[in-house]
């Protein structure tokens, strides 16, 4: 019988949030359940248990029952990963081998457990590792370097780390200490051999916000490099898009029309459905005339490329209201049947604010962290974020008159991307970059 142990007894100090960051999600889901599914897929395992702060025990659960699987059991972990490791293992008494893997890892591979639960069977104890691109320095005062030893002779650790079930339990009954964080250090300590399966860059482990950024470009990545999916069809779907007259949001109303859709066009200039989105009282009469829509496309934005100081008031009012606040009222009113979409345009400027962009790149941001919370408080929708790179529109050329257009990212690709997004179904929470 071969056991999986998940580790996610974690407080999240280090992630520097009150919600442990095995519970943060990426695309909508938590990054644990992404961990779970990997070995669930897998289908090596008897068992699988997940070793859980008890606080959380209650939540877990809840959780858990759409998966609706025997495999699955959840146990109260203990103070440190040592004794919620050793509870994991009093939690399966029957078992013959154990692969023990840190929840947060939710890029777990398959090739990576099928070579350690070969391995595990030949060798006993079984370690994952990757080479440093760094060089290793050893410091023991964290002041002076003391030595920089060969680097192809040091590996960087990562889990999953599998072991037979009698010598693991006995390594961590014969510890002298209870705040080992790694159980082949245990088995070290007791002069055994650790074999080596070669892990993967992409197993990280979610440990800061840096890690959740990183995360959600990989995970990103692995969506792009997947098999397309079986794509849903569009004719018939009436879909809203805001700042529909122009640039991006003119090109997604070409293609939707291509696809059978029924685009419902809306910005001050549009000739059926005009309105000044930054009023929350006429978007929501706007919103409830039209009824339910299936997607809601938010396109709108306006750009001033100036320093704070040379921005007037109503400049800096204004650029808030259309980029930000105007999207939001959308967001709220917008009639959106279960199932649909809220895409949001933001900018690739979002992720670092620049001379003269102070305003639009905190709007932009702001656009991305709301699409993100939003996709958590809407779990019924799939509320997702494209963030394009400079595109070639009417409001760029305004604010950068000598930028050659073949530098320009086409409004049609970042129109087909929004397309694609439309006709996919499950992906959340997600940033989209075409």
């Amino acid at each position: 019988m071969t056991t999986a142990i998940l580790l996610m007894g974690g407080s999240g100090l280090r992630f520097g949030s009150s919600l442990p960051k095995q519970f943060h999600r990426i695309s909508g889901k938590r990054i644990y359940l992404y961990t779970l599914e990997r070995f669930l897929e897998a289908d090596l395992f008897d068992t699988i248990i997940l070793v859980c702060h008890p606080d959380w025990i209650a939540e877990v659960n809840a959780d858990l029952l759409p998966y609706n699987s025997l495999r699955v059991k959840v146990i109260p972990g203990g103070e440190n990963r040592q004794t919620s490791s050793y509870l994991g293992l009093l939690a399966c008494p029957d078992s013959k081998y154990v692969v023990i893997h840190d929840a947060v890892r939710p890029f777990i591979s398959k090739r990576i457990l099928e070579e350690h639960v070969a391995a595990v069977k030949v060798h006993g104890a079984v370690d994952t590792c990757i080479p440093s691109a760094d060089t290793i320095v050893h410091s023991a005062s964290g002041s002076l370097i003391d030595d920089i030893p060969v680097r192809a002779h040091y590996l960087r650790g990562q889990t999953p780390q599998s072991f037979s079930y009698a010598a693991i339990l006995e390594a961590h009954q014969n510890s002298p200490g209870t705040n080992a964080s790694d159980d082949c250090q245990l088995l070290l300590n007791q002069g055994k051999s650790v074999f080596i399966v070669p892990g993967d860059e992409h197993n990280i482990k979610i440990t800061t916000e840096l890690d959740l950024f990183v995360a959600e470009q990989l995970f990103r990545l692995k969506q792009s490099a997947a098999p397309p999916l079986s794509l849903l069809s569009l004719k018939g779907k009436r879909i809203a898009i805001t700042g529909g007259t122009g640039g991006i949001g003119q090109a997604i109303c070409i293609l939707l029309e291509q696809e059978g859709a029924i685009p419902v066009v809306i910005s001050r200039s549009a000739k059926e459905f005009a309105a000044d989105l930054t009023s929350q009282e006429k978007t929501q009469q706007l919103f409830e005339a039209l009824g339910p829509l299936d997607g809601l496309i938010n396109s709108i934005g306006l750009l001033q490329v100036k320093e704070l100081k040379n921005l007037s008031a109503h400049e800096i009012e204004e650029m808030i209201r259309v980029n930000l606040t105007g999207l939001i009222f959308s967001c709220k009113w917008a009639q959106v049947k279960e199932g649909g979409h809220i895409i949001n345009i933001a900018s690739s400027s979002y992720t670092r604010g620049r001379k003269g962009y102070a305003i639009y790149s905190s709007a932009k941001a702001g656009v991305v962290n709301f699409s993100q919370a939003l996709a958590e408080e809407r779990p019924e929708l799939q509320v997702n974020v494209v963030v394009p790179q400079r595109t070639n529109t009417a409001m760029r050329h305004a604010c950068f008159p000598d930028e050659r257009a073949d530098s320009l990212l086409p409004p049609e690709k970042v129109a087909a991307s929004i397309i694609q997004l439309l006709k996919q179904s499950g992906l959340t929470g997600s940033i989209v970059t075409p």
